[in-house]
């Protein structure tokens, strides 16, 4: 009887589907791994945008409660770059997100002692003098540094204001108690210029996925609106 050694293996083309085969499902669970950190990573901004929103809510809530009734254009000043709501006890101050990438000091609201950002802060002003102009060069004080509170601190993934408003126009007033309703509307995100757009009316919404050629940040960009009314005080100045 002769015998016949045969060698059992794999051919050249059974290894190279096995490896193909093994290539496309690392490929797979790469990808799926890289999904998963960015919905997280998106889940995580969004929840810090949100509470940085409600936080500042509910301190100028706070602050307009524990007020008497006012005249806005005495209380608040509106710039290009950022403005100043001073309310009685406390002022707040805040520079808009494209300013403080690319406006110069002069156009700023801007620290006395310090090199620091003012973002969105707060500051004890029973007087009022941060919504005063200078009778020397009709500008406004600068803030400073040790009396401020920055309630918008650049570790929140550099978060920043990109618009805020407030009026009385779509509110309402009690002349039996003196109590007046402010609108505040706000808008709070991240602060990479490159992935926002801008519309005339002021409007600032992040750039769809598409154009991330031109900048566009679909896991990091996120844009919230804050909309809230706060009553005055009962008492009239």
């Amino acid at each position: 009887m002769s015998h016949v050694n045969r060698r059992n293996g794999f051919t050249i083309i059974e290894l190279m589907l096995a490896m193909g085969f093994v290539s496309v499902l690392l490929i797979a669970i790469a990808m799926t791994v890289i999904q998963i950190g960015n919905i997280y990573n998106r889940g995580i901004m969004l929840k810090d945008v949100n509470q940085a929103g409600r936080s500042i809510a509910s301190e100028l809530q706070r602050s307009i409660n524990q007020t008497a009734p006012f005249l806005i254009n005495d209380k608040y000043v509106d710039q290009d770059w950022g403005g100043r709501l001073c309310l009685g006890q406390y002022s707040y101050i805040w520079n808009y997100g494209a300013a403080i990438d690319s406006t110069p000091d002069s156009n700023r609201n801007v620290y006395s002692g310090s090199t620091d950002e003012i973002r969105f802060v707060k500051v004890f002003d029973p007087n009022t003098s941060y919504c005063t102009r200078s009778l020397v060069d009709s500008k406004y004080k600068d803030v400073i540094f040790s009396d401020a509170v920055e309630l918008l601190n650049i570790g929140q993934h550099n978060l920043a204001i990109h618009n805020f408003t407030i009026d009385t126009s779509s509110t309402a007033s009690d002349s039996k108690t003196g109590q007046q309703l402010y609108n505040l509307e706000f808008m709070i995100g991240t602060n990479d210029q490159a992935a926002l757009m801008f519309d005339l009316a002021g409007a600032v919404t992040c750039k769809p996925p598409s154009e991330v050629a031109t900048g566009a940040d679909p896991s990091y960009c996120s844009i919230n609106q804050f909309n809230i009314v706060a009553r005055a005080g009962n008492t009239i100045e």
